[in-house]
């Protein structure tokens, strides 16, 4: 398809100042185009786009003869006609041999040089000569052009021998007009006074689509040779009165008329009756076009494109807009960034006059109705010339638009002019795949294809996530001869690629990057590609045309070897070869004489070199069922077909080749194999003597088709989408013929289809399809708008244009089709078969969401509702449950009692939830209940799953409960509230909740009862603003208190070092049970730790009497636990703000993992908690960690000593300070460095002692290194600066300090009674304590910034 890319070109012309051009017309074969002013012709040359002749006439001539008006060519582009009331004639004359106006110029002895007759002009514009002949009087005004219509309402026959045919006129009013050409009923047309407007003559119909000055549509067609008014019969087009223009497509045999009322109304003949029948409409819709859609005016002009796929529009108020043949919109320049300025302006839509399509589509010539600039120094005589603007707009096209052979494959292929746009996977992906392929063949067998274990589809796959292209540069060298590129295939793996232009071919390997030409350039200039190319293995197949030996050839040229005819397979061909395509080891040709080929191709293993043989298998003759060979589309083989025998346990005979599509002018016809007579098992007839079945009459499918895809593929496991055939059918959206099977091997019954043809509507142009991951690939325009200076600039003026790579889920829309068509079976056996699928939950999500919108928001009532029907096929799948409640969510309020009435009651749901330990989709539901149903009933199920998480250990999911009962209050009316706001609470905020309650710590989850929480009153403690840090811990104290599990994952809440962990370090002892929670070895290893890092801990033996008597006797047994971060969830982690705790983001700092130890809590010296504190302060995510020791590793080496030092107090790594410190000796250190990292080290001290103690214990650490630094004595060091909290030197390498239990507990007991804080003096008023120390492993732990 037809995609707009870049800004558009600006073309000038010197006219006449009083002079515009307003109409273009192109050659037949478009490499020239005509443009007309009033009195000037001016022949432009298509590459180089340049202005080669004018032809001005003369003030005299114009008053006599008048202005032009309208041009024409003559088929070879040897004359050109001009009306102008009179028929002008001009001979176009070549210039000699040597004469050129733009010639290349080449170095010395480059091997591009003329060496073949026709290899000059082929890369120059020619010099051409324009001489007036005779002018022809019709003595009647000029209304069309060829078959001459003039304003008296006569048709004139003209021949370019500047004669007449005898004067011979047929009048308009003698032409018998009816509704059908088989019955002639109807009234017939009074056409007195009527004239042609617009008329257009269509080479595969036969007949003239014509426009009259009165609006109605006609179509004309002759029963003879020759145009008389006894061998003239005409068709009109029923309550159409508006036409304004017309267009036909040759291809597709359509006819488009413009209308008054902005439309364009598409006709086709009736094959049986003859009648102009309504295909589609082309028009603009409010919903993508609000603004504009019914303001548009008359349509202007309609061009169709030179292979007919897409058809361009334009009307009165200007714009332009593109269609493909069937009506899929692809863009229009009246919406978006076409029609508005950055900051919301509306811009004028640019009119057009007249535009014109360019050689094989590339470029759109386009000429407005008020562009012109004049150019002061180009006056000459009495008339200045100015430069009049001819804007050439830039198309890419999808290869299937020529070469439809590659609809087999799965890759999207674009090519320009120029370059070519794949949506393969990365070449570093091909390095599997040998420059020389091995065959993959032997003998007689197909060719196997990549199984559904291959890495193809799921390298497809994960390319969906971006909207890069590889664009390739087609190589200079070759286009520059042989431009225009008119066909392009890709292989299956995506990683060659092959061209033809105008001679011979090219291909590229995006592995090695490197094209490859032929070395012969006369062997390059000898052919031309008649019927397309296509890859087989690493052969390119190619249909072509000899010029020596003027024969039609099939060759074969390897990859492997260079491009040359020696390393060819050469077979001669009969007839000229109009489409190509492949099938595993079959080759299909379509010839001019409407007959099919079928060849096969073998790999040969007797010739050194790679090479294949190609043998003809069969010959169909198809001029029966086609009228013109114009009109094949694509033909392909295929292996899906419609006969009996079709059942899930033995798959279709995959290997051959079973059916011939063939797609007819849009009409979709399958030739299947007749197997009704006596069939011969394959192992009793030799290979080389099977004979193939013939083929039965065609069938038709399909109507309205634009594009078809199919696999040579197999997959036992997805047999419904490999086996399918897919239809892109343009405004209808996309068909699939989908084949049905009987479940569990059952006899399928005989009444049932074995296939049946699904619509379904997309979003997006389908360009492939990847059959096993159920996606369509696409491709759409994107617009980039500039800001530039100047409003008159065409950047301004325009967009920049991109093409941008689409994808889209088809899989919902085929399961609706099922379910509405009573086919659930089938479509459980089609979801089943796709449910590993990555995104299968949310096609699931979508087939509920899109029948939900329809339904809910009917304005009529809906006799057979398919929402039950659909939430009863999605109950069959695990995710049921998460479905509907994400659905919900994903929908508005209004409609959820719609959605809840034929699912189910959401408290019905919420409770399958918590019976199924689905806790998170719980969750979910409350959000559900909350807008539904009265706060109480909120309140208890928020309870209630709150107390299930409990008792699973679902502690952040317990963090949010307690958020979301926060949120809903406990004053609120009972009426259903609105929804909660999803901005996260502070820190603290979520435990709000405990504030002014009692908390037990003994008495298990279970004790939960009318819905809210009986907690028995064991230790109260009184919550108030100023303790916030020790309500966390008493959270946490309650967590582990009422949690039995030994291995629950819990998250630390995250808080600053500044606020929470100091009030861990300072006020801790002043909590009468907070010693409950200082069991905390933090240790960041795996919990598989050994008994030497935590021998500290285990040195705590005795039990804490305090938290006895304050816990109820008779209570459950509760098991002691430390807490330590799982490193492997590091690198899931954020440096962020410590109260940073959103609920879309369920990972904090770290995940936390209680180990029982079986041992009590015991009351911790102050050094301990300073221990404590310094680790709690050092978790962070892993990645930091890895991150800062390269940054270490690169100051060190590069020798920023004060980095250095910076970092290590970041990672709190002695060592790092004991290196630097050593370096400082070295006499190649400036003083001014080791003057800075003392002045720093002292203010982080001074720092730590005032605002964050937590660096304090780590600073005390590395005391015999800074006294090192300072040169002072110990004493003075720990008196003064450090304060550390023992006394002991640090051994090297620097090991962590660490109390014993039993010094602990005699130094600093906790009371069980009276106020926190009561007995415990603040942190830093501690005095140092001697002790012993006892040292963990080096490295035991992680230190990363927080």
């Amino acid at each position: 398809m037809y995609f707009l890319s870049g800004w558009p070109r600006r073309l000038l012309c010197p006219l006449r100042s009083s002079e515009r051009p307003f109409l273009i017309e192109p050659s037949a074969q478009r490499f020239y185009l005509a443009v007309l002013s009033e009195t000037q012709i001016s022949i432009w040359f298509s590459r180089p786009s340049v202005l080669i002749v004018s032809y001005i006439e003369s003030g005299k001539a114009a008053a006599q003869f008048g202005f032009y008006q309208q041009v024409e060519w003559k088929a070879d582009d040897s004359m050109i006609a001009v009306a102008n009331g009179y028929v002008l004639l001009f001979d176009i004359i070549a210039g000699s041999d040597e004469k050129y106006l733009y010639e290349p110029v080449y170095p010395k002895g480059s091997a591009r040089v003329k060496v073949t007759p026709g290899y000059k002009e082929e890369q120059c514009a020619p010099a051409l000569t324009l001489e007036m002949k005779k002018p022809i009087d019709l003595e009647a005004p000029i209304s069309w052009r060829i078959l001459v219509a003039t304003a008296d309402g006569y048709l004139h026959t003209l021949h370019w021998d500047s004669v007449s045919n005898g004067r011979r006129a047929v009048n308009l009013c003698t032409i018998p007009f009816s509704l059908d050409l088989q019955s002639s009923r109807g009234p017939c047309l009074d056409l007195g006074g009527v004239h042609i407007r617009d008329m257009e003559y269509c080479t595969t119909l036969d007949g003239f689509a014509v426009v009259f000055d009165d609006g109605r549509l006609g179509f004309i067609t002759p029963t003879a040779n020759r145009l008389a008014t006894d061998q003239l019969q005409g068709v009109w087009a029923a309550d159409v009165s508006d036409g304004t223009c017309v267009a036909v497509n040759n291809k597709y045999r359509l006819m488009a008329f413009g209308c008054s009322s902005g439309s364009v109304l598409v006709y086709m003949i009736d094959s049986s009756t003859g009648s102009m029948q309504l295909s589609h409409k082309l028009e603009l819709t409010p919903k993508h076009y609000p603004d504009i859609w019914n303001k548009t005016g008359p349509v202007k002009m309609i061009r169709w494109s030179p292979d007919c796929s897409v058809v361009m529009v334009t009307w009165d108020c200007g714009g332009l807009s593109l269609w493909s043949v069937f009506g899929a919109h692809l863009f229009c320049t009246l919406g978006e960034d076409f029609a508005y300025r950055s900051d919301g302006t509306k811009k004028d839509p640019l009119k057009i006059s007249s535009m014109s399509w360019g050689v094989e589509g590339y470029h759109l010539w386009v000429i407005g109705s008020t562009d012109a600039t004049p150019v002061p120094d180009g006056a000459e005589g009495d008339e200045k010339l100015q430069q009049a603007g001819i804007l050439q707009f830039q198309f890419i096209k999808s290869a299937l638009t020529v070469n439809p052979c590659t609809s087999n494959q799965e890759q999207v292929l674009l090519h320009g002019e120029d370059r070519l746009y794949l949506t393969c996977g990365d070449p570093t992906q091909a390095h599997n795949i040998p420059d020389k392929s091995p065959s993959r063949d032997s003998g007689g067998s197909p060719l196997r294809r990549p199984s559904a274990s291959t890495p193809l589809s799921q390298g497809l796959s994960t390319l969906l996530g971006h909207k890069h292209w590889q664009v390739v540069q087609i190589h200079s060298t070759y286009l520059e001869t042989n431009w225009p590129i008119r066909f392009a295939a890709i292989d299956w793996s995506g990683q060659c690629v092959a061209v033809a232009g105008r001679r011979g071919i090219a291909h590229y390997s995006l592995y090695t990057r490197k094209w490859k030409l032929f070395g012969n350039v006369t062997q390059e200039q000898n052919m031309t590609v008649t019927g397309g190319l296509a890859w087989w293995n690493d052969f390119v197949v190619v249909a072509c045309y000899n010029f020596i030996d003027r024969q039609e050839e099939l060759r074969l040229y390897v990859r492997s070897s260079n491009l040359d005819n020696a390393f060819a397979s050469v077979t001669k061909l009969h007839a000229d070869t109009l489409l190509l395509n492949v099938f595993r080891n079959v080759v299909i040709l379509f010839r001019a004489d409407c007959s099919i080929c079928l060849y096969s191709i073998e790999r040969r293993h007797d010739s050194p070199s790679p090479s294949a043989s190609v043998e003809l298998l069969q010959e169909v003759s198809m001029s029966r069922y086609i009228p013109h060979p114009a009109l094949v589309v694509s033909v392909t083989l295929t292996s899906v077909r419609t006969e009996t025998g079709i059942t899930l346990k033995a798959p279709q005979q995959a290997c051959s080749a079973e059916s011939i599509l063939l797609n007819l002018a849009g009409q979709l016809i399958m030739l299947q194999r007749d197997r009704s007579g006596p069939q011969v098992r394959e192992k009793d007839t030799p290979a080389n003597q099977t004979k193939l079945l013939p083929f039965c009459p065609p069938v038709v499918l399909a109507q309205c088709v634009e594009n078809v895809w199919t696999t040579c593929r197999s997959n036992r496991k997805k047999r419904h989408l490999m086996e399918a055939l897919w239809l892109s059918c343009g405004e209808a959206g996309m068909k699939v013929w989908l084949p049905l099977f009987p479940r569990d091997h059952r006899k399928p019954h005989s009444f049932l289809s074995r296939r049946i043809m699904l619509p379904f509507h997309i979003n997006i142009y389908p360009l492939t399809v990847l059959f096993e991951d159920a996606l369509i690939l696409g491709a759409s325009n994107e617009t980039v708008l500039f800001d530039g200076p100047g409003s008159s600039s065409l950047e301004a003026l325009f967009p920049f244009c991109t093409v941008e790579r689409t994808s889209q889920i088809y899989l919902h829309h085929i399961l609706r089709q099922l379910l509405v068509r009573n086919l659930g079976e089938q479509a459980l056996m089609l979801a089943q078969s796709c449910a590993t699928l990555p995104y299968f939950p949310h096609v699931l999500e979508l087939m509920v969401h899109v029948v939900l919108e329809e339904e809910a928001t009917s304005r009529e009532p809906i006799p057979d509702p398919l929402l039950p029907t659909v939430a009863k096929f999605v109950t069959e799948f695990p995710l049921f449950l998460q479905t509907i409640v994400h659905c919900a969510r994903k929908t508005e309020y209004a409609l959820w009692n719609y959605l809840f009435a034929a699912v189910g009651n959401p408290k019905d749901l919420f409770e399958e939830c918590l019976m199924a330990q689905d806790l998170d989709t719980a969750a979910s539901y409350l959000i559900i209940l909350q807008n539904m149903e009265v706060p109480a009933v909120s309140r208890q199920h928020a309870t209630l799953l709150f107390n299930t998480a409990l008792e699973q250990g679902k502690w952040d999911l317990c963090r949010h409960m307690i958020r979301f009962l926060k949120a809903i209050g406990s004053g609120e009316s009972e009426t259903p509230p609105s929804t909660p706001t999803t901005q996260e609470q502070s820190s603290t905020g979520g435990f709000e909740f405990f504030r002014n309650r009692s908390i037990s710590l003994s008495q298990s989850a279970d004790s939960i009862s009318g819905g809210k929480f009986n907690l028995q009153k064991t230790l109260s403690v009184p919550f108030g603003p100023s303790s916030k840090g020790l309500e966390t811990l008493l959270f946490l104290m309650f967590l582990k208190e009422v949690s039995s599990a030994h291995q629950a994952c819990i998250y630390l809440i995250k808080n600053t070092e500044k606020k929470i962990l100091y009030l861990l370090s300072s006020r801790l002892l002043k909590s009468q049970s907070a010693d409950s929670l200082l069991n905390s070895d933090m240790d960041t290893t795996p919990p598989q730790v050994t008994t030497a890092n935590h021998s500290w801990l285990d040195s705590l033996g005795a039990v804490s009497k305090e938290l006895d008597s304050a816990s109820s006797h008779g209570g459950p047994q509760t098991h002691e636990a430390f807490l330590s971060p799982l490193i492997n969830k590091g690198e899931e982690c954020s440096i962020g703000s410590a109260t940073d705790l959103t609920e879309t983001s369920s990972m904090v700092d770290g995940d936390w993992t209680m180990v029982d130890e079986n041992f009590s809590t015991l009351s911790l010296s102050q050094s301990e908690l300073e221990h404590i504190s310094m680790e709690l302060a050092n978790k962070g995510p892993h990645k930091s960690q890895v991150q800062l020791r390269y940054l270490l590793h690169v100051f060190m080496e590069a020798g920023c000593l004060e980095w250095c030092v910076v970092i290590g107090l970041i990672l709190r790594d002695a060592g790092v300070i004991k290196q630097v410190v050593g370096f400082l000796d070295s006499p190649e250190v400036p003083a001014e460095t080791v003057q800075s990292i003392r002045a720093g080290l002292k203010a982080v001290d001074l720092w730590a002692s005032s605002d964050c103690l937590g660096y304090k214990p780590f600073l005390n650490l590395i005391g015999p290194q800074l006294l090192k630094l300072l040169e002072v004595p110990v004493e003075q060091v720990q008196a003064e600066a450090f304060q550390p909290t023992g006394a002991s030197k640090l051994s090297d390498p620097p090991l962590l300090l660490l109390p014993r239990a039993e010094e602990l507990t005699a130094a600093h007991p906790l009371p069980s009674d009276g106020p926190a804080g009561a007995s415990a003096r603040p942190l830093d008023d501690t005095p140092p304590q001697p002790e012993e120390q006892e040292p963990l492993e080096e490295g035991s732990y992680d230190c990363t910034l927080s």
